[in-house]
């Protein structure tokens, strides 16, 4: 059978429609969209290995082992490849990592090995063909919202805008320690490649194995992230090449300081696991404490956590941008004790006001925060403002049918870039169908709840009662892991 001809012009979008074909052959067979997405990675890593001189996969468990062999061979063949990869080290121990196989009929297999994976030769492709493809097969699998997946989405859009505002310049080491799909990252790589387009090859090689880092906690989520970013052309087969990390980053503080932090921790109000700065207060052998002595306060709430995790990550003069709900700008007691640390240890100026409907979480609000931290002894000074700018208009928004677009935050990136998020005294302003208002620093950090936005904590009724997280946001929080963990469930029966 001739192979396929695919260029580097070739259409990513076509691409993936013809992969996604086939999942639809193979959700006859019981398996759903995130096993699909699961084992195309294992076969596309296989044959892509193969296709190269020198790869990473051994003769007898590589791509070759499998092609020619009859469907109940393959089978037989590709569990014993799984397994056999799984115990390896460096890339292919990322990527295999309890692989099994899931494809219960052996002629589905043969039908995806053959007519499928087969018939390409991946490596001929453009790294942005492929990787471009790969990236939009799990953006489809993410809108499916039945899978779960999606909660490990962020609208590539608000990244892209996110990034540009960040700013990350060539020999930064860019980390996203919640890093999901590893969206955030490759959008990094991407804009870097960008903006130096004559690097050279010393250059190139240290973005690609240096420059990127990314941390996540769910093992089935950091090989995909891998295998993304892999197809991007990021990342090696060494252990100090591969850009990601399968662990849990609160546990332990980070080894390596950054210069930039990109990311969108997951959302929820409390974990099981409290993290504490004082060694005193765990009992015996409680394995739900962690000590952390560079936090500086006891929590449970995930978000204030990933806050105090970031801070400690980041260089002096490091920069980040976060996406963190409602929750984190009012709830009392250690969240106050978070903000006024993290306004005393960094230079907070901008918050960007999401609207509902953007992410997987349907109903939560988030926003995303702006700060660079500061230099040893650096303190507040007076003329330091933080802007906000308000994105919450009456237009409303959806994951799948209304997503957000790269025109819906042309009007902020272009105040963002003009420096008016440092400059802006404090009042507020209206501009386009969008509003602005200003605070100085110092003023919040006189209040008591060191509250961000007090104008929107006055409009939510905080103001009254601001030692009281909103009870409204938890309990919305609540119903979306509720929601998350039903779906991941259905995708797994479906």
């Amino acid at each position: 059978m001739k192979k396929a001809t695919l260029t580097a012009n070739a259409d990513a979008g076509a691409l993936v429609r013809k992969l996604w074909q086939y999942c639809n052959v193979l959700r006859d067979d019981g398996l759903s969209y995130p096993d699909y997405v699961e084992q195309l990675t294992y076969l596309l890593f296989l044959k892509m290995s193969d296709e190269q001189e020198g790869g990473p996969v051994p003769a007898e468990y590589g791509w070759r082992s499998l092609v020619n062999l009859d469907a109940d061979a393959m089978r037989t063949q590709y569990e014993r490849v799984l397994v056999e990869m799984a115990q390896q080290g460096g890339m292919l121990g990322l990527i295999f990592r309890n692989a099994k196989n899931k494809i219960r009929d052996p002629a589905k297999l043969r039908l995806l090995v053959v007519d499928l994976i087969g018939q390409t030769e991946w490596t001929g492709l453009s790294s942005d063909l492929k990787g471009d493809a790969y990236e939009g097969l799990l953006e489809k699998n993410a809108r499916d919202t039945k899978s779960g997946a999606g909660q490990y989405f962020t609208p590539r859009s608000l990244i892209d805008v996110i990034v540009e505002c960040v700013d990350p310049q060539l020999g930064e080491v860019v980390c996203d320690p919640a890093c999901g799909t590893a969206g955030f990252l490759l959008a990094a790589h991407d804009y870097l490649r960008r903006s130096n387009p004559k690097m050279t090859r010393a250059q190139q090689k240290k973005l690609a194995t240096k420059s990127i880092r990314g941390v996540e906690l769910v093992e089935e989520v950091a090989r995909l992230a891998t295998m993304n970013l892999l197809l991007h052309g990021v990342g090696g087969n060494a252990e100090s090449e591969l850009p990601i990390t399968c662990a849990d980053s609160l546990k332990t503080p980070p080894k390596h300081h950054v210069d930039v932090v990109l990311t969108n921790p997951p959302f929820g109000i409390k974990g099981s696991v409290t993290y504490t700065q004082d060694q005193k207060s765990v009992r015996g052998d409680d394995s739900l404490t962690v000590v952390r002595a560079d936090f500086w306060v006891q929590t449970a709430n995930k978000q204030l956590n990933f806050l105090q995790h970031i801070v400690a990550q980041l260089k002096p003069g490091g920069r980040a941008a976060v996406v963190v709900p409602d929750n984190v700008l009012y709830e009392g007691g250690a969240g106050a004790v978070i903000r006024r640390r993290l306004l005393e240890t960094c230079k907070l100026h901008t918050l960007l006001r999401l609207p509902a409907g953007l992410f997987y979480a349907q109903g939560v609000k988030a926003n995303v925060l702006f700060f660079d931290r500061r230099q040893a002894e650096e303190k507040p000074l007076r003329s330091e403002h933080l802007w906000i700018y308000e994105l919450r208009t009456t237009k409303r928004y959806s994951l799948k049918t209304n997503p957000l677009q790269r025109e819906d935050l042309d009007e902020f990136l272009k105040l963002y870039k003009s420096g008016k998020a440092r400059r802006d005294a404090a009042g507020k302003v209206t501009t386009g169908g969008s509003s602005s208002r200003s605070y100085r620093i110092q003023e919040i950090l006189a209040t008591e709840e060191c509250l961000w936005d007090m104008a929107a904590a006055e409009e939510d009724g905080n103001a009254r009662q601001p030692g009281l997280a909103r009870l409204d946001e938890l309990s919305r929080l609540v119903a979306d892991d509720l929601q998350r963990a039903l779906a991941l469930i259905k995708g797994q029966v479906e």
